[in-house]
């Protein structure tokens, strides 16, 4: 029986050992990297990402940074409120991927309307069971500033973003009176909202 090692020369079989032992190296090193990382420092990060797809204006850019670090289950339950009980497990893919072009869609039509210059990350506070805050100033083009407060949660071992506050007003309670708005509306079968927000 031919086995790998028979099949390769020895210096290409020794090369295989130390760009594994690298891979290793560096996942270890990028892992270690992600956890030293503060809140503030990630979320100034995510920041940098949303206010980049602002200015390209595409919604493809938007989603891939809502999926990266939104805390899209969680969210997404939230929002259906009561009706998140008789949402089968098997709809809850299509229910987040759904969700998350609407967020998508709905930013990436609104970002126009306010052109970012830069956001900051000002502070944090200390963490405790409802998460961690992290405080932003956001600086227009038009010189206009405005503050944002944005909720970091840790899944799996990484932040997440779990909300966003501007003026007082939080995000994912926006989201939570649409979806579940949607579904009264419409026999108050969650499925509806999975099917209109996939279309």
């Amino acid at each position: 029986m031919t086995t790998v090692r028979q099949r390769l020369p020895l210096g290409q079989s020794a090369f295989n050992l130390r760009a594994a032992a690298l891979s290793v190296a560096l996942l270890i090193a990028s892992t270690l990297t992600a956890a030293a990382e503060s809140p503030a420092a990630y979320m100034q990060r995510v920041a940098n990402q949303l206010v980049a797809a602002s200015r390209t204006g595409s919604e493809a850019d938007f989603a891939t940074t809502i999926r990266s670090h939104a805390d899209v289950p969680t969210i997404g339950l939230t929002a259906l409120g009561s009706y998140a009980q008789t949402l089968p497990k098997a709809d809850r893919p299509a229910y987040y991927n759904g969700m998350i072009s609407f967020i998508a869609r709905y930013a990436a039509k609104e970002a126009p309307k306010y052109p970012v210059a830069k956001a900051i990350m000002v502070g944090q506070t200390k963490e405790t069971a409802a998460g961690i805050y992290v405080d932003s100033r956001v600086t227009l083009k038009s010189g206009e500033t405005y503050d944002v407060r944005w909720r970091l949660v840790r899944r799996g071992g990484v932040f997440k973003v779990r909300d966003a506050e501007i003026i007082g007003f939080e995000m994912t309670s926006f989201l939570n009176t649409l979806f579940q708005n949607f579904i009264s509306e419409n026999g108050g079968n969650p499925k509806t909202l999975v099917i209109a927000l996939n279309r």
